[in-house]
């Protein structure tokens, strides 16, 4: 058995073809979509996401400004910056990259973004609506997940389906978007960590598996069980030498001798990642119809 690769991209160009038609109409309404995105600091992952993000913005006709702070910068006025933002009618989306500084809390920081505005689906409004089963901006990477699990057929209802984290940007966003009793999700759904006593009990029971954790090569093809999907959402840098840049990106699985167990299984790069992206796409004309109606 050969795993079926579960590309991004095919479904993060379906997803772009939707967004420019749909900015298209938005523009013709009157309304051009807009996204503001907050980048503090200079973290080198952040500064190639914002630069992707900007990339596909221009590419579907959405309007992008990136804000670009340096690492210095007070909490207090940052939260003063986004203040600003959200009062602003020029601005329909507001997306503060992560990871900030030390010295900032990021719980304040996205508690202070209008929810109305909140393309990240962070805003604790945002998340309990998700959890109440009425969503309004969902986190970019479980939506993708969800839409690309859709795309490849992969079936939902009934599945069995083990999370390896719980973050509040993948793991626990994730698994309430899962069990959600709607058609094509009705997932039992296992959220395991660090805490969990054997988590491989868990996962050689699960139909589907996403790894989320950050830990290079976490999980093992004996942890799987013949004919299950694996959803890697970990981006690692592990020393290359024979590498160009001295390094090459793995992710939470171990790719090669799973792809030989597995039904499916996503890629790492070019899984996960282009999906984020197109689902921020998504989130942003769904934020700047609702602010645009308010104009």
């Amino acid at each position: 058995m050969t795993a079926t690769l579960l590309e991004g991209k095919p479904v993060a160009e379906k997803i772009e073809a939707e967004v420019t038609e749909e900015a298209a109409g938005l523009r013709a309404e009157g309304v051009t979509p807009n996204l503001t995105v907050v980048l503090v600091g200079d973290d080198p992952a952040s500064k190639v996401y914002v630069g992707s993000k900007e990339k596909a913005c221009k590419r579907v006709g959405i309007d992008s400004t990136t804000l670009r702070l340096p690492a210095s910068l007070s909490q207090g006025d940052l939260l003063r910056l986004i203040g600003d933002l959200n009062h602003n009618q020029a601005v329909h989306g507001i997306l503060v990259q992560l990871p900030l500084p030390p010295e900032i809390d990021p719980n304040a920081v996205l508690c202070a973004v209008d929810p109305a505005k909140d393309v990240d689906g962070f805003a604790p409004e945002n998340m309990g609506k998700l959890l109440l089963g009425f969503p309004y901006t969902v986190a970019c990477t479980p939506a993708g997940i969800a839409r690309m699990l859709d795309h490849y057929e992969v079936p939902l209802d009934g599945s069995n389906v083990v999370i390896i984290g719980r973050s509040n940007i993948v793991g626990k966003p994730l698994a309430a978007l899962l069990v959600q009793k709607t058609k094509g999700r009705n997932c039992t759904v296992t959220i395991c960590h660090s805490r969990t006593a054997d988590i491989a009990r868990h996962t050689r029971d699960a139909d589907i598996v996403v790894a989320a954790l950050g830990s290079p090569g976490f999980l093992r093809a004996d942890m799987v069980r013949p004919g299950c999907t694996v959803v890697d959402v970990g981006i690692n840098r592990v020393e290359d030498p024979a590498a160009k840049r001295g390094y090459r990106l793995v992710g939470d699985a171990d790719f090669d001798t799973i792809l030989k167990k597995a039904a499916f299984i996503t890629p790492v790069p070019g899984g996960v990642g282009p999906l984020t992206v197109g689902m921020l796409l998504k989130n942003t004309l769904k934020v700047a119809r609702c602010c645009g109606c308010k104009a």
